[in-house]
């Protein structure tokens, strides 16, 4: 009896695996040299793949399902045992157990700036971060290319592989976008979506995918934001002078740090200063100059108003120019009239000076035209 129960612990009949650690992505099943039973039950539960490796070759893969391992259910094992049909005896082999359910939440970043040409600011280096999921697609070739025959292959073992390369694909994909740093924060799906479908093919080698991929957060060097902080609080401020007494305003309200000290002491002897230029010396002594009497000079006179000067236009000829009293001088004499044609700028064209209010009034002052002589009297004939 005891022989039986010996022979019966060197076989094993039921083979599966329960995963708690939430991180192990490949566990190999503990066979301990004992050979696997001919018609032994294999469980292989939703989320997981089963691959059998024979003499360091890739046999066999199961999906989820109950399965009762015999010729018909092995295929390829069979073919590598050289089973003969109905040849029912144990055999040896590796069970990997692959998860195939999605690792979240993975972090992904760039160790060092990537250098960027943005249209607005020239030459920038920027930084960013995010997350990704990430899960077995073939089980088979993430077996073969990544785990070899590590008996317990968790995730933080391939992220840093998968990092790197979301970090190449990343730099490329921003340095051939143009899409301008303050843009970015509005376009981060669409950069995510494409440097998704550019890592796609590398980790397919893996047999890898990645079915989610965000982009949290693209940011300029700490020295690059504060100058665009600063020239934002301009913006809002309206002008520099504005912004000034702003800056001043707010470093003398947190007299506690050193530059709010300073410009403390900077605006009171600028204060002081001020002060002292607007006393003034009167009969009383030096008073401020709101104090003073109501006495001061009146303000000068506006600047006189330009004169116009006046152009003729007379037998097809032009002459001027001609300042108003010339004009005024000639209507007395008889060479302008109410029909003479006169031009200044601002006028549409030629006009008679008639027309002109202050042309016209040359005319109005003019004596009339003498009477003619008396006719002679008949006494004088």
């Amino acid at each position: 009896m005891a022989l039986f129960n010996f022979l019966g612990g060197e076989f094993i009949d039921v083979i599966a695996w329960t995963d708690d650690t939430r991180d192990t992505m490949v566990w190999r099943f503990e066979r301990r040299g004992n050979a696997i039973k001919y018609g032994a039950k294999l469980t292989v539960r939703e989320g997981q793949s089963a691959v059998f490796v024979n003499e360091g070759q890739l046999a066999d893969v199961f999906t989820p399902g109950l399965y009762m391992l015999e010729t018909n259910n092995m295929p390829i094992l069979t073919t590598l045992q050289h089973w003969d049909h109905g040849f029912q005896s144990p055999f040896k082999a590796e069970v990997y157990f692959v998860n195939t359910t999605r690792f979240n939440d993975l972090k992904w970043g760039t160790k060092n700036p990537i250098i960027c040409r943005d249209p607005e600011f020239g030459p920038v280096r920027i930084r960013a971060y995010g997350t990704y999921a990430m899960r077995v697609a073939d089980p088979g070739k993430f077996l073969k290319e990544v785990v070899g025959t590590d008996g317990e292959f968790t995730a933080d073992e391939i992220s840093d592989q998968i990092r790197n390369v979301i970090v190449q694909e990343f730099s490329q994909t921003m340095a051939k976008s143009n899409i301008p740093v303050l843009d970015m924060a509005a376009n981060t799906g669409d950069l995510g979506k494409i440097v998704a479908a550019a890592i796609a093919p590398t980790v397919a080698n893996y047999g890898l995918v990645l079915p989610e991929f965000y982009i949290e957060n693209v940011s300029l060097p700490e020295e690059v934001e504060k100058v665009l902080d600063k020239r934002t609080s301009v913006g809002l401020a309206g002008d520099l002078s504005k912004y000034t007494q702003f800056s001043a305003a707010e470093a003398m309200n947190n007299p506690q740090s050193g530059a709010g000290a300073a410009m403390a002491t900077g605006m009171g002897a600028g204060m002081g200063v001020g002060m002292a230029q607007q006393m003034v010396a009167g009969p009383w002594g030096a008073v401020p100059q709101a104090a003073q009497p109501a006495y001061a000079a009146p303000p000068p006179p506006p600047p006189p108003p330009v004169e116009k000067v006046w152009h003729i236009a007379e037998n097809g000829e032009t002459t001027g120019p001609f300042s108003r009293a010339t004009l005024g001088r000639m209507a007395m004499e008889g060479g302008l009239t109410r029909a003479t044609l006169v031009w200044t700028p601002g006028l549409d064209g030629w006009t008679q000076a008639g027309e002109i209010t202050e042309l016209a009034q040359l005319f109005t002052v003019m004596p009339p035209p003498p009477p003619p002589p008396a006719p002679p009297t008949a006494s004088g004939s």
